[in-house]
């Protein structure tokens, strides 16, 4: 069982799998950097100053002046901002998909198919297969085209 599993886990594809698990969590992880840290301030600044972290409904009925001070007081709490940044977020992610694939498929349609030159061909007459060089038949002796 140990020797099959170890078969299973160093196929190619089930390690361009895991490499691509990796890469992709790595590159998750920078365009929730970037949506946090660049994307959301900037458009909270192009709204008028507004935090997208501190936009949530508290549902005990309080008020509290931020999100932290919301979980400190073990409130339950609506947190459509960060739903917003997670929006904006996969966004984000879809678009460099669809960017990534878009430019595979295109490099895709500039390789041409390797056509196989046909080495047989059919005699007119018996319908048996014969080399493409052949100018008679070696089943029924016809002359071939």
């Amino acid at each position: 069982m140990l020797k099959e599993f170890k078969e299973f886990a160093m196929r190619g594809n089930v390690v361009d799998l895991a490499v691509g698990v990796v890469i992709g969590g790595a590159f998750g992880r920078i365009v929730t950097s970037f949506v946090d840290d660049i994307i959301m301030p900037l458009l909270g600044l192009l709204i008028g100053g507004m935090d997208f972290t501190n936009l949530f409904i508290s549902l005990d009925g309080n008020k509290y002046a931020s999100l932290a001070e919301a979980q400190n007081a073990v409130a339950p709490t609506l947190n459509y901002g960060l739903f917003i940044g997670t929006i904006v977020d996969f966004l984000i992610i879809a678009f460099s998909i669809f960017i990534v694939i878009k430019q595979l498929n295109k490099f895709k349609k500039n390789e041409e198919p390797v056509v196989a030159e046909p080495t047989t061909k059919l005699c007119n007459y018996c319908l048996s297969e014969v080399p493409i060089k052949a100018t008679r038949c070696p089943h029924c002796t016809s002359e071939l085209e």
